[in-house]
């Protein structure tokens, strides 16, 4: 963990444009999550070439929000599950 307000910063390319990152988590992690969206851009716009870069970010964005509620209502569901069975 760092210090104060230091901030990791790193360089990461997705879909084809150099970014650069910054903050508390390691240059690994924000790697891989870079990693992350780039493969996911790159699947949305094999589907259809002929999006454009903003149509292919923001279809990325709506299945990552999809399948970050779809885990959120897993973990709740497990969460209530594990409170009916402490309650037995």
């Amino acid at each position: 963990m760092l210090q104060g307000d230091q901030k990791n910063r790193i360089s990461v390319k997705i879909y084809g444009e150099e970014y650069t990152m910054k903050g508390a988590a390691s240059p690994e992690y924000m790697k891989r999550l870079a990693q992350y969206v780039d493969e996911q851009m790159r699947q949305i716009s094999k589907v259809n070439r002929r999006l454009g870069v903003n149509k292919v970010a923001v279809l990325t964005a709506v299945n990552m929000a999809d399948e970050l509620f779809r885990v959120r209502q897993e973990l709740h569901e497990m969460e209530m599950l594990l409170d009916k069975k402490s309650t037995l």
